[in-house]
């Protein structure tokens, strides 16, 4: 399993949670599997995403069109996105 983890600054949860629910990069299509959002309980306007892949070609692929998509609304809607691309080691549920 491969975690494309996401995080950034939001100008506005509701209207960021909008904009990624209309799923502009198909995320179905582009092989994402599973998703999470998360925020801090200390900060409302900071989101942190996490993707999970099959495997890292779509992983890198999904990244490369997530660069584009944030070219054109990064300082409008998000602000400073980091990414970073993970393999999972080990799962476990209790």
């Amino acid at each position: 399993m491969v975690i494309l983890q996401i995080e950034h600054k939001v100008q506005n949860f509701d209207g960021w949670k909008k904009a990624f629910d209309s799923d502009p990069i198909d995320r179905k299509k582009s092989g994402v599997k599973k998703y999470r959002v998360y925020r801090p309980t200390d900060d409302a306007d900071y989101v942190m995403v996490d993707l999970e892949f099959d495997d890292f070609i779509h992983a890198t692929k999904t990244l490369q069109a997530l660069n584009v998509l944030w070219g054109n609304i990064e300082g409008k809607v998000i602000f400073n996105p980091r990414t970073r691309i993970l393999d999972l080691v080990e799962s476990k549920e209790y």
